[in-house]
């Protein structure tokens, strides 16, 4: 079977997996510039800013759902393969 893949091959919910943790390190650094003033003692940063570090979640959802499509994939080719 490895003979047969292609090294630079994409399946399904490979690019939901990799949109996920672009998302999910976006979210990361949002959270640490938005918590880092408060370890500093500085003003902190507006409101908006604590909505971008959602964005951590957002990218673990679709991560996971990458995950999923790829798990179901792989079930589909494993029966038809039978």
């Amino acid at each position: 079977m490895r003979d047969k893949t292609q090294t630079n091959s994409t399946g399904p919910g490979d690019r939901l997996i990799r949109a996920g943790a672009i998302v999910f390190f976006i979210g990361t650094a949002a959270t640490l510039v938005t918590v880092a003033p408060l370890f500093l003692g500085t003003t902190p940063f507006p409101t908006y800013m604590f909505g971008l570090s959602m964005l951590m979640g957002v990218g673990f959802l679709l991560a996971g759902a990458g995950v999923l499509r790829s798990i179901a994939a792989g079930r589909r080719q494993a029966r038809a393969g039978r």
